[in-house]
């Protein structure tokens, strides 16, 4: 009996009616991204794990989505089985060897993909640089409602410039967007350097992106929860 059809958990279908939506919504972002100026850029789905990991904390490294290199999957196989047969095994399915050190990761979000982009092409592209960029990004995290394992995010950027204005600016636009998607919002403005500064207070820097995750944490599981979180950790 053969199994039912199904996609991995964390992932979804959509039907036509709901891409069509979703494609009015994305091109009404992107409009609104386009008047105030912002240029379109991609990245590849997939990046070198090195480029990738180090940069969302111990628990987003964790949620990586790590493509496991040939070269480890032959090397346990070639371990676990006679030179000769392992020989065979290889001709006969003419597989090719990755060489050690390629391995690869999905991008986990657009940021810092944008950051590798920029350093690679810094002589191509003219600063301030003001880029947007719809495209999927994937985490390994328990699926449930509203989390998914494969999303879009709508990224919008400027790069090059310590202007204020252009935080003024990206303000202006979130504020358009949902304006024109007929949602009301709130729009909260938070300052980094003032939560490194409350770090630098307590002693706690070398923890700052420990600390920083776990307040983003305290609409969804509470503030006793985030202190003990925090508490474990030592912050």
């Amino acid at each position: 009996m053969s199994s039912k059809p199904s996609i991995p958990k964390g992932t979804r279908d959509f039907l036509p009616s709901q891409v069509i939506k979703r494609k009015y919504i994305f091109n009404t972002i992107e409009n609104v991204f386009k008047t105030y100026g912002y240029l379109p850029i991609e990245t590849p789905a997939v990046e070198n794990l090195s480029t990738l990991s180090g940069k969302y904390g111990e628990e987003g490294d964790k949620l990586l989505f790590k493509i496991r290199s040939n070269k480890n999957l032959y090397s346990e196989l070639e371990s676990k089985m006679s030179s000769e047969s392992f020989s065979e095994l290889i001709n006969n399915y003419n597989y090719t060897f990755i060489p050690k050190g390629s391995e690869k990761g999905l991008r986990y979000d657009l940021t810092v993909p944008f950051a590798r982009f920029v350093v690679m092409h810094q002589n191509e592209i003219n600063f301030p640089f003001k880029r947007y960029q719809i495209q999927q990004v994937w985490r390994g995290e328990a699926p449930g409602r509203g989390r998914y394992q494969e999303f879009y995010q709508c990224d919008v950027d400027v790069v090059g410039s310590e202007s204020l204005m252009y935080e003024a600016e990206l303000v202006k636009i979130y504020a358009n967007v949902f304006k024109k998607l007929g949602i009301k919002i709130k729009i909260l403005i938070n300052n980094r350097k003032i939560l490194f500064g409350l770090a630098e207070l307590m002693g706690i820097t070398d923890k700052f992106m420990d600390m920083t995750i776990a307040i983003d944490k305290l609409d969804k599981i509470g503030a006793d929860a985030v202190a003990a979180e925090m508490n474990n950790k030592g912050i």
